[in-house]
């Protein structure tokens, strides 16, 4: 029986990314998945997409393997598009894989984002995973956030393996786990949605708004940098004349509209705080937000957008304090 002649793992990986020069376009450079030690994902994007794929009970006894390649550097090029990771894996020669993905449907999406609503403070917090359990939990749920469903990916690879789901296509996965622990964002750009919709945009506070009324107008312009309508502003009755006969008097005048908007700035924000002789955690902890988003929010040179919960929440504390 002819046996064919041991060829080493390395000499493989490199024989590979020399057929790999020659099969990218012009101009375009490999992206191989560079693992450093046995584990392929520290933080939370990429963690939960190898516990999702691993999830999956038609994928079990193929992952191990493909973990092994994932980790040696067999991945000489991995590439994430909309609802397309195109990759090529050394192996006995360079195969090419293609995985097709389904993007997130719209009804998902606004699914995702009703529930996110007021919970996401910014961008970054977002793609480094700084999340609430609850937020955390909705977008990593298995069938209805972010990852991809078994029946909405379909695989392909040019190897001589007759099995859905080859090593070579499980090291690719894998690799899309390494790749989401630096570039997160990748993740969305492969489901086709914008992550920025989840992240909270200005909010003007409707009407009526009690602790508007409550404080007066040059306290909420030194505190919280106000923006107001001037004929938003409820006014006081005219003085009454000494001769007037007594009668029962009117009642302030209520905002004509909800044009009212209150923008607090990263400076008053953290006067807020020094007033109330908070820490970092304490304020964040009486915010219900968490610390990095309080750090956010005074590192901020201008005035913050946010959602109604944190605003309201500041209006509580400013009451509080002042």
């Amino acid at each position: 029986m002819y046996w064919p002649k041991y060829v080493p793992v390395g000499q493989k990986i490199q024989r590979g990314k020399r057929a790999l020069l020659k099969q990218l376009k012009k101009g375009q450079k490999p992206q191989p998945i560079e693992i450093q030690g046995r584990t392929i994902a520290h933080e939370f994007w990429g963690e939960n997409w190898c516990q999702h794929m691993e999830s999956f009970s038609d994928f079990a006894n193929r992952l191990p393997r493909g973990r092994t390649y994932a980790r040696n550097g067999s991945v000489c090029h991995l590439q994430i598009e909309t609802g397309q990771v195109k990759a090529f894996v050394c192996g006995s020669s360079l195969y090419e894989v293609n995985i097709h993905f389904k993007t997130l449907s719209a009804k998902k999406w606004e699914q995702i984002k009703k529930k996110c609503a007021g919970e996401i403070g910014s961008l970054l917090e977002l793609l480094q995973g700084q999340l609430s359990q609850e937020v955390m939990h909705i977008v990593s749920d298995a069938s209805k956030g972010l990852f991809p469903r078994p029946g909405e990916m379909h695989f392909d690879c040019n190897c001589p393996d007759w099995a859905d789901l080859c090593k070579h296509i499980a090291a690719v996965l894998y690799g899309i786990g390494h790749r989401l622990d630096s570039q997160p964002d990748l993740l969305f750009v492969l489901r086709g949605v914008d992550p920025q919709e989840l992240v909270s945009d200005s909010f003007a506070i409707p009407e009526p708004v009690s602790v508007v009324h409550a404080i007066e107008q040059d306290q909420l312009a030194a505190i919280f940098g106000i923006e107001m309508d001037a004929d938003s502003v409820p006014q006081s009755p005219a003085p009454r004349s000494s001769k007037s006969p007594k009668s029962t008097p009117k009642k302030p005048l209520k905002p004509k509209s909800s044009s009212i908007r209150i923008r607090p700035s990263g400076a008053s924000v953290r006067r807020l705080r020094k007033k109330l002789g908070l820490s970092l955690a304490e304020f964040a902890d009486q915010a219900d937000v968490t610390i990095a988003t309080v750090k956010r929010w005074e590192a901020c040179p201008d005035k913050l957008q946010l959602k109604a919960r944190s605003l309201e929440a500041l209006q509580q504390l400013h009451q509080r304090a002042y």
